[in-house]
């Protein structure tokens, strides 16, 4: 077996150093507060978002040095920024005021039929409900839904950090098992469906009761424990707006729908995001502000983890090849945390002769620890930019959302793999 070669190791180098930096970005934001002279580039080093971005574009650099101009601009080209260009769009779509307007309405009938107060009964909607949902309207779309809606109903309310970190260790988690009762919604899933045959109704039978019980009871979970802080919380009020007209929820509705029915086909997609915009400028009436700028970070996060995740196969898919279906569930669970999960069951899918067995413990795996940090399910960044304002410093700490997503993940494991 040869070794790897000079960008490999490079690339290897690099990405470690970006993972690093993803756990090290609370202490820029402190640098910035000490040292207001350079606080500028302090704060740049401190959003997480930008970080893979940027150690990608030190790749490239590295790249050109040593192969030339040719040869990274042909590697940039081998790489699939789909799901980076998607996760922008539904984020954009998502996050309209008619479509959050819709969700919140949806989440609050839910929620007045749950036997809980009415703070508990809206958390708990939050954090079930709608990770749930996730599976019709995609992951990220329902991650930037719960985050905006956690985000100006509770987080607004002051809530303790203690409550805050469990709020988001939970729906990270919630989020990434959520999407797995269709095979279209789950990055994760979508990597590996079409290869393997894996259509909505195998992943309804296969996962989807499993994510849908784990979902349930870590809602349940931290609602109980933090039931009396909940029970006295005082709710931030809804803005009072006019109603919309049916018109404009139904257009948005559409557009929403037909985007994700287009999610492998970034053409089609963005050329509906740009008719989103058009609609939006010109209603303005209609609309709060559109997050372009935390849907533009959460895109260059991504798209930077793409970039320097191509080469980081010489060592990943070796690594798979040697466990057995235990070994790889355990193994994926772990490697999500520092390794997006799409682009694990991804590398597994290159992998011929896997078993049936093998083959769920890998996808299990990867969706099961896709809360434990910020990088390791695509729509992670998006709640992590819409939520880190509300936290010290406005930045979520790495090892406090690790140890907040612990009891979702274990509970993830105890269905996934346990029962």
């Amino acid at each position: 077996m040869t070794g790897p070669t000079l960008l490999q190791s490079i690339g290897a180098v690099v990405f470690a150093l970006a993972l690093v930096h993803t756990f090290s970005t609370k202490y820029f934001e402190r640098l910035a507060h000490r040292t207001p002279d350079h606080a500028g580039i302090w704060h740049l080093l401190g959003e997480v978002e930008i970080v893979f971005g940027a150690w990608a574009g030190v790749l490239i650099l590295a790249m050109i040095f040593i192969a030339g101009k040719e040869s990274a601009t042909q590697y940039l080209d081998s790489r699939n920024f789909t799901e980076p260009l998607f996760v922008f769009a539904i984020m954009v779509i998502a996050g309209s005021r008619p479509i959050i307007e819709i969700a919140s309405s949806t989440t609050r009938t839910v929620a007045r039929y749950l036997p809980l107060a009415s703070p508990q009964a809206m958390y708990f909607a939050l954090l079930a409900f709608v990770p749930l949902l996730g599976s019709l309207i995609t992951e990220p779309a329902a991650m930037t839904l719960a985050a905006l809606i956690l985000r100006d109903r509770f987080f607004a309310a002051k809530l303790s950090a203690r409550l805050r970190y469990a709020t988001v260790g939970t729906l990270f988690v919630n989020i990434s098992i959520g999407g797995t009762l269709t095979s279209f919604a789950a990055p994760p899933v979508l990597m590996v469906a079409s290869t393997w045959g894996w259509d909505s109704a195998f992943m309804f039978a296969t996962f989807g009761w499993r994510a849908a019980a784990a979902v349930f009871i870590n809602a349940a979970i931290v609602t109980m424990f933090f039931r009396r802080e909940l029970t006295a919380l005082t709710l931030a009020p809804e803005p009072v707006r006019p109603s919309l007209p049916r018109m404009v929820l139904g257009l948005h509705l559409v557009l929403l729908a037909t985007v994700v029915a287009f999610a492998h086909h970034p053409v089609f997609f963005l050329g509906l995001l740009l008719l989103f915009l058009g609609f939006a400028t010109a209603y303005p009436q209609y609309q709060d502000r559109i997050i372009l700028r935390e849907g533009l970070l959460v895109g260059y996060f991504l798209a930077g983890l793409v970039v320097l995740g191509g080469l980081q196969q010489w060592w990943l898919a070796p690594l798979l090849r040697s466990m057995n279906a235990d070994a790889v569930f355990y193994g994926a669970t772990a490697l999500t945390a520092i390794t997006d999960n799409a682009a694990l069951t991804y590398l597994g899918s290159l992998v011929d002769g896997l078993s049936d067995e093998f083959k769920y413990s890998l996808v299990a795996g990867a969706v099961t620890g896709g809360g434990l940090t910020v990088i390791a399910n695509a729509p992670n960044p998006a709640g992590f930019a819409i939520l880190r304002g509300h936290f010290s410093d406005e930045s979520i700490h790495p090892w406090g959302l690790f140890t907040a997503a612990l009891v979702p993940t274990l509970v993830a494991i105890l269905f996934f793999k346990l029962l």
